[in-house]
């Protein structure tokens, strides 16, 4: 099996450091992903510059981490499912939500739920959706705009659900209490 290396932001190809040296800034640690990530300087940027793109979207932090939930549980990745899961936990998602979300359950919430359908649908039928299910989207109180921006939360997801499942990214302590199996 070929491996990939875990790198630290001194050991990480040259045009990695600087990435590497913000996320260790503005995180506290880098995680596993990102320090595998580092092996290609571009693709370390492209992925955290979706994320930067992502926060400043209409969406609402609980509703963002709920979007690249569903997208991992999708795409069966037991790396992004936990941190994601985590990340819900503190933007206060609730607990019966996450436990449903990560159970593939309905939500109880109807417009959450509305955003759990739609998300799973843009992913299953990788974004040839009918028009009533773009309908009934916007008919719960979505915007064009949120269409548009559940694509961009895919774009990012891809990214890091593939790298996991190429990379084997071995799961970082903190995200343990949110291991997830397929």
């Amino acid at each position: 099996m070929i491996s990939f290396t875990t790198y630290t932001q001194e050991t990480a190809p040259e045009d990695s450091r600087e990435i590497l040296s913000k996320v260790l800034e503005t995180m506290k640690f880098i995680p596993n992903l990102l320090g595998k990530m580092a092996e290609s300087p571009a693709t370390l940027q492209a992925y955290l510059s979706l994320s930067e793109l992502l926060k400043t979207s209409s969406f609402t932090p609980a509703q963002q981490q709920i979007i690249l939930l569903v997208i991992s549980l999708e795409n069966g990745c037991t790396y992004c499912v936990p941190v994601h899961s985590r990340g819900a936990k503190y933007a206060n998602v609730t607990d019966e939500t996450i436990d449903a979300l990560r159970q593939g359950q309905r939500l109880q919430d109807a417009k959450l739920e509305g955003l759990r359908q739609f998300v799973q649908a843009v992913v299953r039928d990788r974004g040839m959706l009918k028009e009533d299910q773009l309908q009934a989207f916007i008919d719960i109180g979505y915007s064009k705009a949120n269409v548009l921006e559940v694509i961009l939360a895919v774009a990012m997801k891809t990214i890091s659900n593939y790298a996991n499942h190429i990379l084997h990214t071995e799961l970082d302590s903190a995200m343990q209490p949110y291991k997830w199996e397929r």
